[in-house]
């Protein structure tokens, strides 16, 4: 008798355990579930994007040249080496950011959610991580922890955090500046040296699952998934990892190939749909030209232009994630938070 209900107490642990299986296939999530999951972000209609990290203390400035296109890509379009890009850590100090002055902000500008650069593609991490050296925690700034300061902020003002993390590394020694390269594509398109590939996987799931344990992000939003190397195979399996350690987070669609994958919302750029989509989406704009802090780059878009930007991207059901870049020392550009505070005033009339 006792070998029977032995017996059967394995049979319901193994059919718990497939059960529980079933459950964690979040890649084909009831409509419900999904449409719950996403009710925060189809009811925000509006977003704070921040491009922060050690290109924002060059300002789109190397070796006394200025340097044509995105700040933050500044390392691929002067072709710098990863060694000597890496210099910067040693006088990365912004003393001024003020995460409170930001959440307050964006929030009086009636955006609902801030998504930060916590990696971008030069590999800096904006916070201590365990694994890498390359962060915050080796620059004069240590002892500040910037995704800490701005999660508690967001929550201060009843906004969402998000948190950017970069596929592709120009720092990490799985790849490797493309020699066949022309132009950007020298880094845009860095190659995974042979055989590093499961190695770097290890590593960003091990900093995605920092970032969700120790800043409770709402949001992973990822870039770079162009590379050859990235396929939907690696973006699919990242995607359910992530879910798996926080199942209500959200996560856009370049975690695997943008232009197949759509969950859980698309991400144009500098662009949008002429009419609603058949998907979730978000557009990201520059309020000037680049994403980075430039400081040439005076070109601003005026409060009327955003306004009717955010009107009509949410008449066809989309979201706009609107972008600051702070300089080195952390300070927002007075004409960014004009412009924002100017459209909230427009929002509320």
């Amino acid at each position: 008798m006792i070998k029977k209900s032995f017996f059967s107490f394995i049979v319901c642990v193994f059919i718990s355990q497939l059960t529980l299986v079933a459950q964690t296939d979040y890649l084909n999530e009831s409509t419900a579930d999904y449409q719950a999951r996403m009710k925060w972000f189809t009811d925000a209609k509006y977003g704070m994007f921040i491009h922060f990290g050690l290109y924002s203390q060059l300002g789109g400035v190397w070796d006394g040249k200025e340097v044509d296109g995105y700040a933050e890509w500044i390392q691929s379009k002067a072709d710098i080496p990863a060694q000597e890009y890496a210099v910067l850590i040693s006088t990365f100090n912004p003393k001024d950011f003020n995460a409170d002055f930001i959440a307050e902000t964006a929030q009086k500008a009636g955006m609902k959610y801030i998504v930060i650069t916590t990696k971008h593609h030069e590999g800096f991490c904006l916070w201590d991580s365990q694994y890498t050296n390359f962060d915050v925690a080796s620059t004069p700034f240590a002892g500040r922890d910037i995704l800490a300061e701005l999660s508690a902020a967001c929550k201060k003002y009843g906004l969402k955090f998000g948190t950017y993390y970069s596929i592709i590394d120009w720092h990490h020694t799985s790849q490797e500046r493309n020699i066949d390269g022309k132009d950007g594509s020298r880094w845009g398109n860095i190659r995974m040296k042979s055989g590093k590939k499961p190695e770097y996987i290890a590593y960003m799931k091990n900093q995605v699952k920092e970032l969700i344990e120790n800043y409770d992000t709402d949001m992973l939003w990822f870039d770079g998934d162009w590379v050859y190397w990235w396929d939907m195979t690696s973006g699919e399996d990242l995607y359910q990892y992530i879910r798996e350690l926080k199942p209500e987070i959200l996560i856009n669609n370049r975690v695997a190939k943008r232009s197949l994958f759509k969950k859980d919302f698309g991400t144009p750029e500098q662009e949008h749909p002429g009419q609603a989509l058949g998907h979730e989406w978000e557009a990201c704009y520059t309020m000037n030209h680049s994403w980075g802090y430039k400081a040439s780059d005076t070109d601003w878009k005026d409060a009327e232009t955003v306004y009717n930007k955010l009107k009509d991207i949410n008449s066809k059901g989309g979201n706009l994630l609107l972008n600051i870049g702070p300089d080195g020392n952390g300070n927002v550009p007075e004409e960014s938070v004009k412009i924002l505070l100017e459209v909230g005033k427009m929002l509320n009339k």
